[in-house]
């Protein structure tokens, strides 16, 4: 199946980008003017995202428990990938499983040629095979569009605003008011504002972009395969073995919520707004409407 563009999600994602890339303008400017001892901390910013960046697979992988398999073990689903490697024109990645009672599968990776997909091995057990080709056609897509690159990139200024704020308050905790030029008075409150605005901003277009790309490589799947209809399934099967996975289980892996197909969340539902995934009826929808596109109907 040709891999076609959306073009309207590209462009919310580039305008997503680009007012990300004013907001960061804008912090700089307020920075430069009144705070002369910060230059600390946007090295230490460019150092965290450096690592981000070059380390992701290995954090991820070590944060969750998943490990590298090979072929001999997993002989089947590495079919599964390097089918669909061929079909997106992707170099095979790693492969690797996770084991959690909580069906998910992710892709990280700073490039096509360093990547990873993993899955846990309970979804293994869940899904039948077009609809774990579909769940992995999805990581795969996260891959092929450089989605880790787009994401330490769209981090950086709520980094930023993050290490000034923990910075601030800390230096007022212990009574200092370090730094030099007008990083004083009116001037650190300025920057403590500026700070908190810039982080909220940020954030809330990180998290659109998020859902956008989570769009995005839905439509990849559904491309790769040309069957959405088995990405529905599994994202529905999904949903529904995430309401009765044990809360402990689906705690011990929410700090990489964002990786995952669908959010393994605990507690009260979250506002879309705040959402790394967009909302499930919203991804079938769209799915319905590739599927239709395909299929001339």
């Amino acid at each position: 199946m040709e891999w076609k563009r959306d073009w309207g999600l590209t462009a919310r994602v580039w305008m997503t980008m680009f007012l990300l890339f004013i907001v960061y303008l804008v912090f700089m400017t307020i920075l430069f003017e009144y705070g002369a001892g910060f230059g600390l901390i946007i090295l230490l910013a460019v150092g965290f995202a450096f690592v981000q960046y070059f380390f992701s697979a290995q954090l991820v992988l070590w944060s969750t428990k998943a490990r590298i398999v090979s072929e001999d073990e997993y002989p089947e689903l590495h079919q599964i990938v390097e089918k669909l490697c061929k079909e997106a024109d992707l170099p095979m990645p790693r492969i690797a499983i996770m084991p959690s009672p909580v069906p998910n599968a992710f892709a990280t990776g700073r490039s096509p040629k360093h990547a990873v997909v993993a899955c846990t091995d309970s979804i293994l057990k869940m899904l039948n095979r077009d609809e774990l080709e579909a769940v992995l056609a999805h990581e795969l897509s996260h891959v092929k569009n450089r989605d880790i690159l787009t994401m330490t990139l769209a981090s950086f200024v709520a980094m930023i605003a993050s290490m000034i704020m923990q910075s601030l308050l800390f230096s007022a905790l212990l009574g200092g008011t370090s730094g030099g030029g007008r990083r004083n008075g009116g001037g650190l409150i300025i920057i403590g504002l500026a700070s908190v605005v810039v982080w909220v901003v940020a954030t809330l277009l990180m998290l659109a972009l998020s859902r956008y790309r989570e769009f995005a490589a839905d439509r990849g799947s559904a491309l790769i395969t040309g069957n959405p209809k088995a990405l529905i399934s599994a994202l529905n099967k999904i949903s529904t073995r995430m309401d009765v996975v044990p809360p402990q289980a689906k705690a011990k892996i929410q700090g990489a919520n964002a990786f995952f197909i669908i959010p393994a969340l605990s507690g009260n539902k979250i506002m879309e707004l705040f959402a790394t995934h967009p909302p499930l009826e919203k991804r079938i929808a769209q799915l319905d409407k590739i599927d239709a596109e395909l299929h001339g109907y």
